[in-house]
């Protein structure tokens, strides 16, 4: 998906109806403050209740967030950039992923939003129970762990300047992304499946362009 004009100001209009236009927007805290309730209650009861090991729901916990980190590459690479002659799959991945490359600046669609969201974690969370029972009661929280994580980094990598020197790999690729390359630099809350499946950005050849990272960051003129 290439665009003749990346637009620094204002958001994509995804609806004609207002209402669901609203819809399509949300602030990170909301996600967290719908997320965070849940996933400790889960693990509380997978511990208490079902009587699991702390260590057992650690480390089920903590496969659910590596899982997500391969889930996000995966979708990133092959559903968000999914190239279609179908006007309404064009739609769809304009609406998923395309207004964010078209408007880089849009603060409010960085997460999914609370309805699509609440939908499709619960179809996830009945998918995982099929699977493997009790314990996607450990393995889910992870996995929405690792969403929110995701979401808080993408809107990071927008937001401020690496806080850490060790960062600033992340944050280069996720802007060569937008800017130099949309086949390479899929993950955002983690560089690892790039390296894994050969589309991390070299990061020592590519020099950096200060005016086009300007203009992916909120806030900058």
């Amino acid at each position: 998906m290439q665009f003749e004009k990346i637009h620094n100001k204002g958001q994509a209009r995804l609806f004609k109806n207002d209402y669901l236009e609203m819809l399509t927007k949300t602030h990170p805290l909301v996600i967290w403050g719908m997320y965070t309730p849940v996933i400790i209650y889960m693990l509380y009861y997978s511990n208490a209740t079902l009587h699991y090991s702390a260590g057992r729901v650690f480390l089920t916990f903590f496969g659910g967030i590596l899982f997500w980190s391969f889930f996000e590459y995966l979708a990133h690479r092959f559903l968000f950039h999914w190239v279609s002659d179908n006007t309404r799959m064009q739609k769809f991945i304009y609406t998923l992923h395309g207004n964010h490359h078209h408007y880089p600046r849009d603060k409010q669609r960085l997460f999914m939003p609370p309805v699509p969201s609440l939908i499709i974690s619960s179809t996830i969370l009945g998918l995982m129970y099929l699977a493997i029972g009790n314990n996607s009661l450990m393995f889910f929280p992870g996995f929405m762990l690792g969403y929110l994580m995701y979401g808080t980094m993408h809107y990071a990598i927008h937001a401020w300047n690496p806080p850490f020197k060790w960062m600033k790999g992340l944050w280069r690729n996720h802007h060569l992304h937008h800017y130099k390359n949309e086949h390479n630099g899929f993950g955002v809350s983690s560089t690892l499946w790039d390296h894994v499946f050969g589309t991390m950005f070299d990061l020592k050849k590519e020099k950096e362009d200060k005016e086009k990272v300007k203009e992916l960051m909120f806030g900058k003129k």
